[in-house]
């Protein structure tokens, strides 16, 4: 059991977060398959200056997985009722992977819930998206992933994985695709997950793009952090998408794949607390989201 995990019940669904430390807030959402484990090399440096929180997402982890709707606005939503809930007004909010792809919906739905954005590696800003991913969302898939992720091969796989962290070890990105895919050995984590990604990916690529919403942005301290070895979402989304979002900042780290919080923590945690050091908080109402909708409506 993992003793760092808190639980809430909302919509009468369990929601599994990590909450640590105290100060303005910082909330972190994971990829697709992934949980909040995947921010556990940089949670304790942010916790000694920010209240950090880091939930399950819905369908992930030890959080509830309903069948029912895994949109990214469902997604979206389900942070906003656990911020309420927590009596957190706004975050800093950081997404990484499919989490980039929640983050921005947050700040589209609920601007007022968002002070800065981090994205991540993150998901939604092109069409280009890993083959493997890809091939999960043919029909029927979810029906083969048993005999692809079979329970004792993940069993086995634990095992070598906690032999090689006992012998100091640190095989960092291996060990966080490992604990993503190995969860597909149980029938609801697949279930949910076919859901999750059926939402935003289709045999051709990434199916949601935030393109033509990304000017509304402009008002929002934003961040883009980017492993230029990043081998599921390429490199050139980073580029694209800090051309496309007024005032944003880039930073591409070398050597990184897909999962710099773990593979750079280092490096991660200096770009995000120079960035939000630098930065004052947006304090975005529903009339400043008009008022950007109403002006490239007129100027259209």
């Amino acid at each position: 059991m993992d003793h760092d995990l808190r639980h809430l019940t909302i919509h009468g669904q369990n929601m599994a977060f990590r909450m640590e430390g105290s100060g303005p807030a910082v909330l972190l959402l994971h990829g697709i398959a992934g949980s909040s484990r995947t921010w556990r090399d940089v949670m304790p440096a942010l916790a000694e200056r920010f209240t950090v929180i880091a939930p399950d997402l819905m369908g992930h982890g030890s959080s509830g997985k309903p069948r029912g709707d895994y949109s990214l606005g469902a997604f979206a939503s389900g942070i906003r009722d656990l911020l309420e809930v927590l009596d957190v007004e706004s975050a800093t909010v950081v997404g990484q992977s499919f989490g980039g792809g929640v983050a921005m919906q947050l700040a589209y739905q609920h601007p007022e819930r968002c002070e800065r954005l981090v994205l991540v590696d993150s998901g939604g800003l092109g069409r280009e998206v890993s083959w493997m991913l890809r091939a999960m969302t043919l029909p029927g898939s979810e029906y083969v992933m048993p005999a692809i992720f079979p329970g004792f091969v993940r069993d086995l796989g634990d095992r070598l994985f906690r032999a090689a962290s006992d012998r100091g070890l640190n095989l960092g990105r291996a060990t966080e695709m490992w604990s993503a895919y190995a969860s597909l050995a149980e029938a609801d984590n697949r279930q949910a997950f076919a859901r999750t990604l059926r939402s935003v990916i289709d045999p051709g690529g990434q199916s949601v793009s935030a393109f033509d919403r990304l000017y509304l942005t402009e008002q929002l301290p934003t961040l883009i952090i980017w492993g230029d070895a990043d081998d599921i979402i390429p490199v050139s989304h980073a580029h694209a998408a800090h051309a496309a979002i007024p005032g944003s900042r880039l930073a591409i780290i070398p050597g990184a794949g897909h999962f710099p919080q773990i593979e750079a923590p280092s490096r991660f945690l200096a770009v995000l607390l120079d960035f939000i050091d630098s930065t004052e908080p947006a304090h975005l109402l529903a009339a400043d989201r008009r008022q950007l909708l109403r002006d490239r409506s007129e100027s259209a």
